[in-house]
C-alpha cells in the first residue's frame, strides 16, 4: 500500500506554509515529505526555486498540463498557474513517504475529483474572518486591489470548509501543529506503515 497523502488547503493567509513548515521541522519520526508545487507567479523575496516551488514559464506550465503530468492545477486570481506534478508526489508515496501537499481551495478540489478516497484534505481555519483579513492586510506584499481581491477570495474559500475531511482552527502555531501531527500518524497506522514516535 502506498504512504498517505495529506492536503492542507485553506484561506489565503490562514497560515498553510508557515504550519507545514514548522510540522515537518518538528516531526522527525514520520516519513514525510512536502510536495514542491509549480507557479507561474514571480519568486517573492526568500522564495527558491525547487524548494518553495518550481517557477516555471507559462509556455513550460502549459507542456506539462498537456502531457497530462499535473496532478491538479488552476488559474488563481485570474492570471497565474498554480499547480501539483506527478512527479512531486508519486515517487514518494511508492517509497513509502507521505506526501503532504498545501494548495488553495481549487487544487484541493481538483484533488478530490482526480484521486476520491486515496487523500485526506485537511482545512485550517482561522480563528476568525476579521483576523484573517488583519493577516492578510499585514503582510503588506500587494497593492490595494490586489489585496481586496485576495481578501473577496479568501472569505469564498472559508465557506467551502465543510467539503474536507478535516477541520483544524489555526490560533496557536504549536496547537495547530500538535492535532496535524496527531491525525497524520493515524493516517500511516491505517495504511499499515509504522513510524516512530518520541
Amino acid at each position: 500500500m502506498t504512504a498517505p497523502l495529506l492536503v492542507v488547503s485553506g484561506p489565503s493567509g490562514v497560515g498553510k506554509t508557515t504550519v507545514v513548515a514548522e510540522l515537518l521541522a518538528t516531526t522527525p519520526e514520520l516519513p514525510l515529505r512536502r510536495a514542491v508545487t509549480a507557479t507561474t507567479r514571480q519568486p517573492r523575496a526568500g522564495e527558491l526555486d525547487g524548494r518553495d516551488y518550481h517557477f516555471w514559464t507559462v509556455a513550460k506550465f502549459q507542456d506539462e498540463v498537456a502531457a497530462n503530468r499535473m496532478l491538479e492545477h488552476a488559474v488563481v486570481f485570474g492570471r497565474d498557474y498554480y499547480g501539483t506534478p506527478n512527479a512531486s508526489v508519486d515517487v514518494h508515496r511508492t517509497a513509502r513517504h507521505g506526501v503532504i501537499l498545501v494548495v488553495d481551495v481549487q487544487g484541493a478540489a481538483s484533488v478530490r475529483a482526480a484521486l476520491p478516497g486515496d487523500h485526506l484534505s485537511i482545512f485550517l481555519m482561522p480563528p476568525s474572518a476579521e483576523q484573517l483579513r488583519e493577516r492578510l492586510r499585514g503582510r503588506g506584499t500587494e497593492d490595494a486591489d490586489a489585496l481586496a481581491r485576495r481578501i473577496q477570495t479568501a472569505e469564498t474559500e472559508l465557506a467551502c470548509r465543510n467539503d474536507f475531511d478535516v477541520r483544524v482552527v489555526n490560533d496557536d502555531l504549536g496547537e495547530t501543529v500538535k492535532a496535524l501531527r496527531a491525525v497524520i500518524q493515524e493516517q500511516f497506522t491505517i495504511r499499515g506503515i509504522s513510524c516512530s514516535t518520541n
